[in-house]
């Protein structure tokens, strides 16, 4: 009995002998002869997933890649050369002890939007004003020359032509609906680094008194804008045509976050005018009026709470022979109801000279309707403005 327990007791050291010596230097060997895990195997280093990522809808949400796809293409660069004379060169004096003065050459840069299929372009009056030469970049990497169909200073638009058809016209869409707070994309060629995309909201509505154009009614938007991004495309979210950017508010000459843009039914107003008549024919009254704020109404003795008051009238002009006098309180031209002077400014613009037209006044205590058939507007002479992009 005792041989057989010394016996039991060897083959018992010799087995936790082996055991100990295969797993310090073979666990493998152990881990075969085990049962099967179920749980994987620990990996010996971090593989990446490379696999194709799952098919995403299109477009992603909150993304604004389909109205970007849809509106870039109608969308150019503009390149404007023009030449500088030395104030002197004609002057013989100069010539005697200088020579002949060499002329300069000035480049510009701008964007603008293509309205038609057959090569006509929207872009601002100060991006292609005084050039000698006007190349248009493509989308697709073309370079045309551009000539000018005519332009607009007032409202600061211009219309070009290029030789070329079949091209991708942005759709115009309704500028008089917008709201403060609408998402917006403004499209351009920002300091020439090509054309670029950004986003943003609608501001403010009806901008004005800002000493740019004569006919101020702006829409602002925080989307940025840059150098080079006037005459380019401000557009909602189906990629259409709300504006044609044309100025920032800028301390640094770079964007921060203030820009404004013409409304696209002006810009259609005098794309058709300059199409039609090769210039832009507005309405004129001859009468000049501010503000009425509560003040004036009461000095005028009038139940009206907006509007414009007129403080002047020109002798024999239009409403002078429609009875119009100093003090009278004009609230609505046509349909449209008049709240401040940029409001009767564009709405007596957009009159047909010679066409009669009902607008509504106040004298005193009493609302009447005055018959006015304006005469066409003299034309007017723009000087330059500060933070033109």
């Amino acid at each position: 009995m005792r041989r057989c327990w010394l016996l039991f007791s060897q083959w018992v050291t010799v087995a936790l002998a082996v055991f100990f010596v295969l797993s310090t230097l073979r666990p493998g060997w152990l881990a075969a002869l085990g049962p099967a895990s179920d749980a994987p195997a620990e990996p010996d280093a971090i593989q990446w997933d490379r696999s194709p990522a799952p098919a995403r809808p299109d477009p992603v949400a909150g993304s604004f890649r389909a109205a970007a796809e849809q509106a870039a293409p109608s969308v150019v660069s503009i390149n404007t050369t023009k030449t500088i004379r030395h104030p002197y060169a004609n002057d013989p004096l100069f010539q005697y002890f200088f020579g002949d003065a060499t002329n300069q050459s000035q480049s510009g840069l701008g964007s603008g939007v293509i309205v038609s299929a057959h090569g006509y372009l929207l872009t601002n009056n100060h991006v292609i004003e005084s050039a000698d030469e006007i190349t248009v970049t493509l989308h697709d990497g073309r370079e045309l020359p551009a000539q000018v169909v005519g332009t607009d200073p007032d409202s600061d638009l211009a219309v070009l032509k290029i030789g070329a058809e079949g091209l991708p016209a942005i759709r115009i869409g309704n500028s008089d609906q917008l709201a403060i707070g609408d998402p917006v994309l403004a499209i351009g060629n920002p300091f020439g680094v090509g054309q670029t995309v950004t986003s943003g909201i609608i501001s403010a509505l009806g901008r004005n008194h800002l000493g740019l154009n004569l006919f101020e009614n702006f829409i602002q938007t925080d989307a940025a804008i840059n150098p080079g991004n006037s005459g380019g495309a401000l557009v909602d979210t189906q990629g259409d045509l709300l504006g044609i950017n044309t100025a920032i508010f800028s301390q640094s000459g770079g964007s921060m976050g203030i820009g404004f843009a013409i409304p696209a039914s002006t810009a259609e107003f005098v794309l058709e005018s300059l199409q039609r008549d090769g210039r832009v024919i507005r309405g004129w009254v001859g009468l000049v009026s501010n503000d009425l704020t509560p003040e004036l109404a009461q000095a005028a003795g009038v139940d009206a709470r907006t509007g414009v008051i007129v403080t002047g009238v020109l002798q024999e002009g239009p409403a002078a022979r429609a009875g119009i006098r100093p003090g009278d309180v004009i609230t609505q031209v046509g349909e449209k109801a008049i709240r401040n002077v940029p409001e009767l400014l564009g709405s007596v613009a957009a009159l047909r000279p010679g066409a009669p037209t009902q607008i509504t006044v106040h004298r005193h205590e009493q609302a009447m309707q005055v018959t006015i058939t304006p005469d066409e507007r003299p034309p007017t002479v723009r000087t330059g403005a500060a933070g033109r992009r």
